[in-house]
């Protein structure tokens, strides 16, 4: 005899229920997740889409910081746990998202099939720095001062396997030279050492960092850009400086967890790229130095582009890991 409930049940999780549960979602405020501390570019990225989504989506979207682990794996862990139900979304990046699947290996808390890709949200250069009181001006000038002083330099980073610290591992695999790694957690601490002179370089992603740059409290010596970028056009690139193999580019996406309803999913994307067809949306983006996504020929990201990208950058960082032979404790 067949039991009536369960009947139900069964047919309200199958695929042609879903339609059904997007047109009613959502109904309450929806989290969005950064794995790193308030003043970081992944928090930025995430406070600049709040409003929008918001309008779009006709919930209430709320930043919720989650940050500890490393790169972002905390606040990574807490969504792809999450109940699929498109109410736990989150900012994903480049180290949470691709370098700590290369570091971790089998050690990461959870699979890269564990979350779903929405969609890009924005590219970011990531900026190499320096203390005013350092006598550098040039990114030359730092590594010819780094190599009559090898091991003496500090260089910080928002954290172990994040893209900054990456990119100094390919500063000093290029350079030949010897910096000492002091991670963070997150970029804000590590901006204020670095402003106090307790930490004499840095590696940050350019929204969190630019205004500290445009102002004066931050000598900027590079971008890890093919071209230099507009938000601070008198910034050489590194390939200008003479290191053209250190280009690096910082991404932040949205992520849900895996198996949350393929309409709630492209509803969140297709409000993510209207958002960012917002002109006054990405001037914020633009002025903190932000690149538009780029994953389809009309200039947008559809939830399997950022999926297959996700899935290209785990194995570009992967190789990066393996040739610098890069492990953490």
């Amino acid at each position: 005899m067949i039991d009536r409930r369960a009947l139900l049940g069964a047919i309200a999780l199958t695929p042609l229920a879903r339609p059904a549960f997007a047109q009613a979602w959502p109904t309450r405020p929806i989290r969005l997740v950064v794995g790193f501390p308030p003043g970081g570019t992944t928090d930025l990225a995430a406070r600049v889409m709040l409003e929008p989504l918001t309008q779009r989506l006709g919930q209430s979207v709320v930043v919720e910081n989650r940050p500890g682990g490393s790169g972002g794996n905390v606040g990574a862990d807490v969504v792809a746990k999450a109940e699929p139900d498109g109410y736990t979304l989150l900012m994903q990046t480049v180290s949470s998202g691709a370098i700590n699947f290369g570091l971790y290996g089998a050690r990461m808390p959870h699979r890269p099939d564990d979350l779903a890709g929405v969609a890009l949200v924005v590219k970011v250069p990531n900026a190499i720095f320096v203390n005013n009181d350092l006598p550098v001006r040039t990114l030359r000038e730092l590594v010819d001062l780094a190599k009559r002083q090898p091991g003496k330099l500090n260089i910080g980073s928002s954290g172990v396997g994040t893209s900054l610290h990456m990119t100094g591992e390919l500063l000093k695999q290029a350079a030949g030279i010897d910096l000492t790694h002091v991670p963070f957690r997150g970029a804000g601490p590590m901006i204020q050492e670095i402003i106090a002179g307790r930490v004499e370089v840095g590696v940050d992603n350019l929204p969190s960092v630019i205004g500290h740059l445009r102002d004066g409290r931050l000598r900027p010596l590079a971008v890890t850009t093919a071209t230099r970028t507009p938000a601070l056009p008198d910034v050489p690139t590194t390939a200008e400086a003479g290191f053209p193999a250190v280009e690096a580019t910082a991404w932040f996406g949205i992520c849900a967890p895996a198996r949350t309803p393929r309409p709630v999913v492209d509803r969140v994307a297709q409000a993510v790229n209207q958002s960012l067809a917002d002109p006054a949306v990405w001037a914020r983006m633009a002025d903190l130095g932000g690149m538009k996504p780029d994953l389809t020929p009309d200039g947008l990201s559809t939830p399997q582009a950022f999926d297959t990208f996700i899935r290209s950058e785990i194995a570009k960082w992967g190789e990066v890991v393996r040739r610098g032979n890069i492990t953490v404790d």
